[in-house]
Order: C-alpha cells, then structure tokens, then sequence
C-alpha cells in the first residue's frame, strides 16, 4: 500500500508532539486530528466548526455510554502544541484530540497511517523523531515554521521512500 502525504503529515505531527514533550498515545492523537484537518482545510470545510463540546461523542472501537460522554464533555477544551491549537479531551487520564465528533486515538492512528508502512513504521517513525529533533524547538513550536521548514520540503521525498520501503 502507498505512503502518501496524508500519512507523512500525521506521522510527522505526532513526531513533533511527541519530541515536544507529549505522551505516544496523545502524540499520534494529534498527528491524526491534524491530518485530517490539513485535508479537509484543503478540500474546503463542509460543516460548522465546533465552538462547544458535541452532544456526542464516537470512539471508532468501542461504544461510548451516557456516562462516559458526560464525562468527556467535562473534560473538552481547547489543546496547543506550540501556538496551534486543536479541541481534545480527556479518556482514561490521557489527552485525545478530538475532529468533530470522533476522538481520535493511538489504535485509529495505526489503522488509518501505520498500516500503510506494512512492519516498516517503527523505523519510520523514529526518522521522523530524528527529523524533528534535528530542528530548533522554535520550529516545531510554530505551525507556519513547521508546516514550511519540516513537512512541505521532505513530503513528496519521504512519501516515497516509505511506500519503497513499505513494500519489502
């Protein structure tokens, strides 16, 4: 399956959460939401943007009761990494980034970005690491610097280096 600029854009946003001092889990939480966020910035939004905590929220594996949806709507507030700011909330003492509805998690990042690096992610993921590591904190921390220092460059070129490599 091919690596395409959806899946660097996610891996590379959870690497830059997670170099800035965010847990695994909440990291490609965040690199999901982003992806999803920088592909629908791009198609044009089709929808209203979320100004208060919806009245329900989905989790892709499992089926949320009133109580834990109260719960999470107790918890949804407005996240940054760096000065870009995403909504999340809080599931089992660990921060989830939330896009419309649907709470993101570390088990939606593997179905919908490491499947497609077939074993080869963990070595991707620790060159994206490494890449992020290799920049200023001041880069990561702005999301213009990041988007054009760190992704816009190297997307295309990693893109296809993980689908080759993918493939083996």
């Amino acid at each position: 399956m091919a690596v395409g600029r959806f899946q660097v854009m996610a891996t590379l946003q959870a690497a830059r959460a997670y170099v800035l001092g965010m847990s695994i889990e909440s990291s490609k939480s965040f690199g999901l939401n982003r992806a999803i966020f920088y592909a629908a910035a791009k198609r044009g939004f089709k929808g209203k943007g979320v100004a208060k905590p919806p009245k329900q929220f989905s989790l892709a594996e499992k089926k949320l009761t009133d109580k834990e949806i109260k719960k999470m709507q107790k918890t949804f507030t407005m996240s940054t990494v760096g000065d870009e700011a995403a909504y999340s909330v809080e599931v089992n003492g660990k921060k989830l980034f939330v896009i419309g509805s649907e709470v993101k998690t570390a088990d939606d990042f593997a179905r919908q970005i490491e499947r497609r690096f077939g074993k080869h992610f963990s070595k991707a993921w620790k060159e994206a690491v490494k890449i992020c590591k290799d920049y200023d904190k001041g880069v990561l921390l702005s999301q213009r610097y990041f988007y054009e220092t760190i992704y816009k460059p190297r997307r295309d070129e990693l893109a296809k280096k993980w689908t080759e490599e993918s493939k083996t």
